[in-house]
Order: C-alpha cells, then structure tokens, then sequence
C-alpha cells in the first residue's frame, strides 16, 4: 500500500509551477518527457507530461484543467489534483496561492 502526503492544490486559482531545480525535458533516447532535479529523474507518461507543460505559474488550477478538457475526452479533475498535490509534496513543484 503506498502513502501519500497530501498537500492542498485544491484552490482553484492557486498557479503551479516547477521548482526552481526541476525541469521538464524531452529525452530523446527514451523518446519519453523526464522530470530533471539535481537527484533524480523521472520518467513521465503523456498525461504527466501534458498537465506540467501548463504549469506555467501563470495559469490557474482551474485554467488548467479547462485546457486538459479541451484536449482530451475525459478528464479526472481529482486525478490532476492529486498529481500536482504528489509533486508539491515531493518539493518538486510551488504553487502561488490565488
């Protein structure tokens, strides 16, 4: 059974963005996104990799998730929630309170 910490994004208007020490890049040789820190990296499926190319810290959750509804056909608003909420748990994302 895994534990998750979670910490709130439930805010609509919060505005997720990187840490200042993750990146998101295109490995090539994986032909996969990876999240990029000083100590690891991680491998990210399409959907991961879609909700963090927005995560600009301009756009809003809600923004956000309007964008992902647009592009695809079903969208789990609790699912993104929770990936983000993972994230920020994980110091791997900060979020400007709305």
């Amino acid at each position: 059974m895994r534990s998750t910490m979670r910490m709130q994004t439930d805010s609509d208007a919060d505005r997720p963005r990187l840490a200042p020490h993750v990146r998101l890049k295109f490995d090539r040789a994986r032909q996969q996104h990876v999240l990029l820190t000083p100590e690891t990296v991680t491998v990210l499926n399409d959907t991961g990799a879609a909700i963090l190319e927005l995560c600009d810290g301009e756009r809003t959750v809600a923004e956000i998730l309007t964008e992902l509804r647009d592009r695809y056909d079903r969208v789990a608003d609790d699912e993104v929630r929770l990936f983000l909420a993972d994230l920020l748990a994980r110091r791997r994302m900060e979020v400007s309170r709305g």
